[in-house]
């Protein structure tokens, strides 16, 4: 593979010229300029939007487009190499992207180095727009459109023999490490928020620690693809100034897994305690109508103890991220909020007693 831009200062024009005019988008023009300016708030990868200006009127053209690269900061970047989080991500839009029917970007070009340590991807600009804050929460009908865009990949994933392919399955060796790891990312976890974070809610984090090997463990009864970090602040509101209502960015995460743990993670992690006490019933009604309207019947009624031990996917990634990846000011806000509301919904609804009594089932000897 030719050598590639793994930083913003490092794309050039001509560079460029030859990604966009292999993806067929600049109708014969010629990139004069560029210009570079950071965008979104991630922790594991940098991105960037590029202006364009061409040697000549390009209506056609896009006069802008996105770039994502490797993070800066060499521990995030290992751990996303480790975790084959860069591959995921290049591989979900090289491959996956044009089988979904959610709204994702589209992408120019999406390269990837041997080692997964190294990659680029070039996709359309979706501004202006406004990121959902997760910070914020959002409104009733945002969360419900959020739902709506889950289902339709759920759906459209369902079963694919894709999902077997390696590179979103789980890693039996990379689990075993987060088992391993587990207590004590939560030790790191604890140390830091034990003041801010309130106990009952530490009680669920530390009981977690307890059931790792069951929760990295656990197998649900669906499989489709999934995002793995389904939350506000990896959603686009109303792309291209109002056009198109959402778009879902940051694949990074992407796995086989069960689409309720998707929806979990996004009521407890992405739209606030109040928002979700207050309407989770319809949230999940929604889900399941929009499953079975794209041809995949889903109930509440069937998918409940999925969703109560799906729900607790948004507390560990909260946990495991404060320990390995770049601390910053936001991340630290970002986290808290995560596990807040995760422990909300698990203390809510038992999610750790699901999962226990789920363990027991699977050997047989429980009287759940």
């Amino acid at each position: 593979m030719e050598a590639f831009p793994t930083r913003a200062e490092d794309i050039t024009p001509d560079w460029l010229q030859a990604q966009l005019d292999n993806a067929g988008v600049l109708g014969g023009a010629r990139i004069a300029a560029i210009t570079c300016a950071s965008i979104g708030t991630g922790q594991v990868g940098d991105t960037v939007r590029i202006a364009l200006a061409y040697d000549r009127p390009a209506p056609g053209a896009p006069a802008s487009i996105a770039a994502k690269l490797p993070s800066r900061d060499a521990t995030s970047r290992s751990t996303a190499a480790h975790f084959r989080l860069y591959l995921r991500e290049v591989n979900f839009y090289a491959r996956i992207a044009p089988l979904v029917a959610m709204r994702v970007p589209k992408v120019y070009a999406a390269l990837i180095e041997p080692t997964g340590c190294d990659f680029i991807l070039l996709f359309e600009d979706l501004g202006p727009a406004r990121a959902g804050d997760q910070l914020a929460s959002c409104t009733l009908d945002e969360a419900r459109l959020a739902v709506c865009q889950a289902a339709s990949l759920h759906a459209s994933t369902d079963n694919l023999s894709v999902l077997d392919e390696d590179w979103l399955l789980p890693d039996p060796q990379a689990r075993d490490w987060i088992i391993q790891s587990y207590p004590g990312a939560q030790a790191v976890f604890r140390e830091r928020y034990a003041g801010q974070l309130e106990p009952e809610y530490l009680a669920i984090c530390e009981a977690l620690a307890d059931a790792a090997p069951h929760w990295f463990g656990w197998q649900p009864g669906t499989r489709c693809l999934t995002h793995g970090d389904f939350r506000l602040d990896n959603m686009l509101f109303d792309i291209r100034g109002g056009a198109e209502p959402l778009a879902v960015v940051d694949w990074q995460t992407c796995v086989t897994g069960a689409g309720t743990s998707d929806l979990g993670y996004f009521l407890g992690t992405g739209i606030g305690t109040d928002l979700r006490r207050a309407h989770e019933a319809e949230l999940i009604d929604l889900y399941c109508a929009e499953m079975t309207r794209h041809g995949v019947p889903r109930s509440s009624n069937t998918i409940w103890d999925d969703y109560r031990i799906g729900a607790l996917s948004g507390l560990s990634t909260a946990v495991f991220s404060a320990a390995f990846v770049e601390r910053t000011a936001r991340g630290d806000a970002n986290f808290l909020s995560m596990a807040r509301g995760a422990c909300s919904l698990a203390l809510d609804h038992d999610s750790i007693g699901a999962l226990l009594c789920h363990a027991e089932r699977n050997t047989e000897t429980t009287t759940c």
